[in-house]
């Protein structure tokens, strides 16, 4: 019964954040930072920078973003994130725990109103412990708290990566405009 609510709330963000590809789009979300005057930094694995590269290719975009830190690796989020060695390693660094630290992190470190953070498996290879090529956590904490969702994409690492990009802008819109992130 759990797995089952699980899922369908896992399958209604998922629809959700697809759906949102092509209507709403990065200038959209811009505007709604703009005019409610919030800030937003990210902290990025898998996507390597996609997720800073879409809050900021817009005119203004210093006006709600503030940075971005690209913690490709371990060490990189243990130093920059301040993400703890023992939750890494028991969790590891494709997880739960793991998004939600490094959206809280990065929130604080850069005294922002959102964090933003994307970690995953982009492939072809797998990372230890094993976790399934795919296998993506996106998280958003804000003064609100901290929201985290598991999404299992599939194509190539390009389509993976693109992916998890949008599942973060989609995550960052619903926080913005006050939408359910828990499917009701």
């Amino acid at each position: 019964m759990a797995e089952e609510i699980k899922n369908s709330v896992f399958e209604d963000f998922h629809s959700r954040i697809l759906s949102a590809i092509g209507k709403i789009t990065d200038d959209e979300i811009a505007s709604v930072l703009k005019k409610e005057k919030i800030t937003v930094a990210v902290a990025e694995s898998l996507t390597g920078g996609l997720i800073c590269e879409r809050l900021s290719a817009g005119a203004g975009a210093s006006e709600y973003f503030v940075g971005g830190i690209v913690c490709y690796t371990n060490r990189v989020k243990v130093m920059e994130l301040n993400i703890s060695p023992s939750l890494i390693a028991n969790m590891g660094p494709v997880s739960e725990e793991v998004a939600r630290s490094m959206a809280e992190n990065v929130r604080k470190k850069f005294r922002t109103s959102i964090g933003l953070s994307a970690t995953g498996v982009a492939g072809p290879a797998m990372v230890s412990p094993p976790k399934a090529i795919g296998l993506t956590y996106v998280a958003i904490s804000s003064d609100k708290g901290t929201e985290c969702k598991e999404l299992k994409l599939f194509g190539s690492r390009k389509d993976i990566r693109e992916k998890a990009s949008q599942a973060a802008m989609g995550l960052l819109w619903l926080h913005v405009t006050g939408q359910q992130m828990d499917g009701k």
